[in-house]
């Protein structure tokens, strides 16, 4: 069995970032988009970071294009949006797949961690739910990520301890990271 230490992605400069180097962290690998309703996200994930970062939170932001084209740019507009909009600081990597032949691998493994546990309730829940159905009859079966703004969270020993829907609330997920550090 493999380890989140075991992977690596790239940045935007396209060198190899690997996940050993954050041993000892916690970690957020989050896929985003920058033109989709959840991308207001940024702003709770800059607060975490500003407020989190020094006790050892780091954030993988990880920009996807594959749900509805919400991610159209290069990796340099999508970098100049989000430092522009939500004055982000933690890394940015390389766009990229997250599902299907062209994943990267270090998906595999978080999807393989921890699967898909539902959307939750409220409207935005119910919303997910329908839009998925026309996707994806057999959505709730399968690990696949759903849509932008997935957040898998991993402990300082590397171990993928929750996955956060988009349409989780912000504050559980700070509250998550909280009680790893």
């Amino acid at each position: 069995m493999s380890s989140f230490y075991d992977y690596s992605v790239t940045n935007t400069k396209g060198e190899e970032v690997s996940m050993k180097q954050f041993e000892g962290k916690v970690v957020i690998v989050v896929n985003t988009a920058t033109g989709c309703g959840f991308t207001p996200h940024y702003k709770d994930l800059e607060a975490m970071y500003e407020r989190f970062h020094d006790k050892g939170l780091e954030i993988l932001d990880i920009p996807c294009n594959q749900f509805a084209g919400q991610t159209p740019g290069t990796d340099e507009e999508i970098h100049e949006f989000c430092t522009l909009h939500y004055n982000t600081q933690f890394p940015q990597m390389k766009k990229s797949d997250i599902n299907g032949e062209n994943a990267l691998p270090l998906y595999g493994f978080l999807k393989s961690q921890q699967g898909f546990k539902g959307f939750g309730k409220g409207a935005k829940a119910l919303m997910m739910g329908a839009l998925l159905k026309k996707i994806d009859k057999d959505y709730k079966n399968n690990p696949e990520i759903k849509w932008n703004f997935t957040k898998f969270v991993v402990n300082r020993s590397g171990e993928v301890v929750a996955r956060f829907e988009p349409t989780e609330d912000m504050e559980k997920l700070a509250a998550c990271v909280e009680q790893l550090l």
